[in-house]
């Protein structure tokens, strides 16, 4: 049997007999109980200016190794060029070595980054005393097998990477770099069985890249709303670098990108609508609890107006249907309730929504009706006799809210047009700057720091979505309608409940809608007075309000 593995002089073949001597047994004993004595005895490196040479770690380094070892998660927020690759590498090859039916997962943005981090552990493995190594049974370039059945895999972060698969380590190398939607689709569908182990370990690493899910973990552990133990570095850790060395990396750089990649600053987006300093600023909390997509942050108060503002997709799994329920009693408005889901169905969606509504002392709702949103409107007011629904009509070739909630020339929601945007994001973006408009949720902050400019409106950055930030721009309009200011105020809204019955029983008008060609399309104008009709007053709303 040959002692070498596939006629590579550095590496030990399975079967391979070896006579210990005792200094041999003692040394590796000890180096099986200690990590930090195996990496700096015997973990080599390459360095750009010395090659091949022992891994001299520093302190910090030390720190981050026994972190890894002593908790089973742990999140490291790390400058550039601290040596992270290298440090989670040599503990890698520290648990291969010395654990029994170990499975080791390298997860990175990209398949090749993974491969290239597998490849340092081989060449310190390949270094290593061969009475020190485990037989090897396989040795690729993505996957490694030894001979006391550990095996390390190298692949790209995504959910079917590792799915399947019984993992005791986990690695995920710049997660925060990872796409948004892949980060969410991994913690979703993989994670959670990776985590219920009792002694399985998730090791990620980053330097920040804007607020994401790598965001959300490291605000989440300062909070001690999860179990992952931060490791935070500060750039002067690493010896050598001072403020000369800072000034010179400003230099060639900017400032903005020394704070992001060495100050670990989680910065947004560039040219988004709300102004960076308010971006850092905004805080997300936990909600009272999570239920079938809907997250509750407040229930519902008696006496307490609110209102829900409702955005639609087809349920294809793409962008997501999302509502927003806020509490609109007095300054500032809240948001208190969130529902956003890939899945649901435009069929379905009205239920949830009802059941919302009715939950938060049926709250008037505003749908935006652009695709199949007209077709959820219709299906909650005609199915479900909902009647606090938002009625639009056109004035002056805008839309604007229905006073009363109804009348021949109105419609069942809001299309989302140009104007609309443009009034919605101004408007929200004043009521965030002035703290007149709240909501501590995660995703919406998410979403908000990467809703930026493009050519002459805001949408969502690529690989970002904002079904919930338009859920925001679109109340955000609805604030800076007149009829908005008199539902607001406390004596006319019970003034207004009288008739609200009576005008949804009498409202027979056959018309439907039509296309004039402008902007704000879709709604009749109907000349009443003419006709010989009497439109309804503004006092229409329920009396359960």
């Amino acid at each position: 049997m040959p002692e070498i593995y596939l006629g590579n002089q550095n590496l030990k073949a399975a079967g391979v007999n070896v006579e210990y001597t005792q200094e041999q047994i003692q040394e590796y004993i000890k180096c099986a109980t200690n990590h930090t004595y195996f990496i700096k005895k015997y973990v080599r490196i390459v360095s750009i200016d010395e090659g091949l040479v022992p891994f001299d770690t520093w302190d910090f380094q030390d720190e981050m190794v026994k972190t890894f070892d002593e908790n089973r998660f742990s999140v490291c927020k790390l400058p550039r060029q601290v040596g992270k690759t290298t440090t989670v590498g040599a503990y890698i090859l520290w648990k291969a070595l010395f654990t029994q039916e170990y499975n080791i997962a390298i997860l990175a943005n990209k398949r090749s980054q993974a491969i290239e981090i597998l490849g340092r552990i081989q060449l310190m493995y390949e270094h290593l005393p061969k009475w020190m190594q485990q037989g090897v049974l396989e040795w690729n370039k993505a996957s490694i097998v030894l001979e006391n059945g550990t095996t390390i895999i190298a692949s790209s972060t995504s959910s079917s990477a590792i799915r399947g698969t019984s993992q005791n380590l986990i690695y995920l190398d710049e997660f925060a770099f990872v796409p948004n939607n892949i980060q969410e689709e991994f913690f979703t569908s993989v994670f959670p069985t990776i985590s219920s182990g009792k002694t399985s370990k998730v090791i990620i690493t980053s330097t920040p890249n804007g607020m994401n899910l790598f965001y959300k973990i490291w605000v989440d552990s300062e909070e001690g709303r999860n179990d992952y133990e931060r490791v935070e570095i500060h750039w002067s850790d690493v010896p050598g670098r001072d403020e000369k060395w800072r000034e010179e990396i400003i230099r060639n750089t900017s400032e903005e990108q020394f704070r992001q990649e060495f100050e670990c600053e989680f910065l947004g987006s560039t040219n988004t609508l709300i102004h960076p300093t308010k971006l850092r600023a905004l805080t997300f909390r936990k909600p009272l609890y999570e239920k079938n997509d809907f997250k509750c942050y407040e229930e519902a108060k008696r006496d307490h107006t609110y209102v829900i503002v409702v955005d639609t997709s087809r349920g294809l799994g793409q962008d997501y249907s999302a509502f927003v329920v806020f509490d609109i009693t007095q300054y500032p408005y809240r948001g208190v309730g969130l529902y956003r889901s890939r899945d649901i169905s435009p069929m379905l969606y009205p239920d949830v929504i009802f059941n919302a509504a009715k939950k938060y002392n049926d709250a008037f709702t505003l749908v935006e009706i652009n695709d199949i949103g007209e077709q959820v409107s219709n299906i909650l007011f005609h199915d479900f006799e909902y009647e606090n629904i938002f009625r639009i009509s056109k004035s002056n070739g805008s839309q604007v809210i229905s006073s009363g909630f109804g009348g021949g020339r109105s419609q069942l929601g809001v299309r989302t047009t140009k104007s609309v945007k443009r009034l919605g994001c101004s408007t929200l973006k004043d009521v965030v700057e002035q703290d007149k408009l709240i909501f501590e949720d995660y995703d919406y902050i998410t979403e908000l720091c990467n809703f930026v400019q493009i050519k002459e409106s805001y949408a969502a950055e690529e690989g970002f979505h904002d079904d919930v930030v338009m859920c925001m721009v679109l109340f955000s309009w609805l604030i800076r309608q007149d009829y908005f200011k008199e539902l607001t105020d406390s004596d006319l809204r019970k003034k207004l409940f009288e008739d609200n019955q009576k005008m949804i029983e009498d409202e027979m008008l056959p018309f439907g809608f039509l296309d004039d060609g402008r902007e704000d399309d879709g709604i009749i104008n109907i000349d009443t007075e003419r006709l010989g009709w009497s439109l309804p007053s503004a006092d229409t709303i329920s009396e359960k309000w």
